[in-house]
């Protein structure tokens, strides 16, 4: 007889979510983490980033009082209070976690876990080895920065996201290399906080991800604010001492010049955290680390399931979520269970946001996609200046991009930039799930004045009916 249901191998939003889901599915539910209950988006990923983001954003604005008809003198950033806030709020969520593992009665085993087949798992902690058996197992392990080759981080000169938040001081000259969401929000944060940041993106455009419309946009807003931008350009070496890096960067027209940073992070990329957690002794498929897995989580071994980082991206906190879900009803299926219905995750839907000033938000289809895959397109963008509501907040520089099939209306994309837009895209993310066409979001009814409304703008933008511009 197993002694679990099910055990979850690690426990960051994949994880944990997967656990209280099983647990409410009736499941007898362990969950084994190395470090921290609620990973790393939760202690030193999405949330705490989000946190430091908030300070610098409430700096930029304080900086920016006279704008608003008010006076703020001496405006400084202490950034140690600053980062003891960002820790704090990390803590109190990992708090949470804590409390939702002991409301759902899920079994916390810290240590580090390795796969020994037959449903076996070792766990190994501090008060020694112990071998777990469970009728089903997920793999919930995520994912940790990519070094650069010639240049490992050091925690000193030489940074990852980890470092980056809880900095002993403040960089002069800060060099990010990447400009994917990570990077960029760091390079957002940093400068409003008074580093100098430079960007170096190897692809032509930064936020390479996104729809060049919006690429362009905020490339040049963060010239304005004062950032150095570098496209089509990469890092060839770099020097680490004591007092600071050189960098060998290698521009568009092919030059090489040699800089000087106090610091650099790097921000190109994840690595699955796949090693040593027994996958080759129990047969996993995996590629480059990244784990196989069928539209339910499942793997080629039967009772071996994963989600999350581990798994083909977007490696997102919410995809993982929404995989843990998906993966906890099929199993709970798999014991019996009748009256679940899991279905695969429709990637199309899954938004994407990065929370620089100015904020960038997506879902589905860019509009070069969307001619790539053979649609006719009809695209429309709306403006911030023609929204009442962002001009009243001060916030009057952005866009939102809507891209139809001209032939169905289906909604293939979103894209927009500026003030609150990680909010606003779900709209668009239930329109998509749901499957609107232009037709039933432009016989909606937004309220006003909202920043909302531009949705709606932007679908009547797409068929010429604008009608604030």
């Amino acid at each position: 007889m197993s002694d679990y249901d099910v055990i979850i191998l690690g426990s960051g939003p994949g994880g944990y979510v997967s656990a209280i889901r099983c647990a409410q599915l009736g499941l007898k539910t362990a969950i084994v983490e190395r470090e921290n209950l609620g990973g790393i988006c939760l202690n030193w990923g999405c949330i705490p980033a989000k946190a430091l983001l908030r300070s610098a954003e409430v700096l930029h604005q304080m900086k920016h009082a006279a704008d608003y008809g008010l006076a703020a003198d001496n405006v400084r950033a202490d950034l140690g209070a600053v980062v003891k806030r960002s820790r704090g709020v990390a803590k109190q969520l990992n708090q949470g976690v804590t409390h939702l593992m002991k409301k759902n009665k899920i079994t916390v085993h810290m240590g580090v876990g390795t796969l020994l087949g037959g449903g076996k798992l070792e766990v190994k902690g501090d008060k020694g080895s112990e071998t777990l058996s469970a009728k089903h197992i997920v793999i919930a392990t995520g994912a940790r920065a990519r070094d650069l080759p010639f240049a490992p981080a050091d925690g000193k000169r030489v940074w990852t996201y980890r470092h980056a938040m809880t900095p002993a001081e403040l960089p002069g000259k800060l060099l990010v290399i990447g400009s994917g969401a990570i990077g960029i929000e760091f390079a957002s944060f940093y400068n409003d906080m008074g580093s100098e940041v430079t960007v170096v993106e190897m692809m032509d455009r930064i936020v390479p991800v996104e729809d060049a419309d919006v690429s362009a946009f905020l490339e040049k807003a963060l010239k304005k604010q004062g950032m150095t931008i570098m496209t089509g350009a990469g890092v060839e070496a770099l020097a680490v001492s004591d007092k600071g890096v050189k960098a060998k960067i290698k521009a568009k027209d092919g030059t090489v010049a040699d800089s000087e940073f106090s610091h650099v992070i790097v921000a190109v990329g994840i690595v699955p955290n796949t090693e040593n957690i027994g996958l080759e002794a129990v047969g996993v498929k995996a590629e480059r680390g990244i784990v196989a897995i069928d539209g339910l989580g499942r793997t080629n071994v039967p009772g071996v399931w994963a989600i999350g980082d581990v798994t083909p991206g977007p490696w997102l906190a919410h995809k993982a979520s929404h995989e843990g879900v998906i993966t906890a009803e099929a199993i709970a299926q798999a014991l019996g269970n009748k009256d679940v219905h899991p279905h695969a995750m429709d990637k199309a839907n899954i938004p994407g946001c990065t929370y620089c000033h100015p904020q960038v938000a997506s879902v589905g289809l860019t509009e070069a996609k969307a001619k790539e895959a053979g649609y006719t397109v009809k695209a429309g963008t709306f403006p911030f200046i023609g929204n009442g509501k962002a001009i009243a907040l001060g916030e009057a520089e952005g866009f939102i991009k809507t891209v139809f099939d001209a032939k169905t209306g289906e909604l293939l994309g979103a894209h927009m930039v500026g003030a609150e837009v990680t909010e606003l895209i779900q709209g668009y993310v239930v329109g998509k799930t749901l499957e609107s066409t232009e037709a039933e979001l432009m016989a909606t009814v937004f309220p006003h004045p909202t920043l909302s409304e531009m949705l709606h703008e932007s679908v009547l933008a797409a068929y010429g009916r604008a009608l604030h511009i």
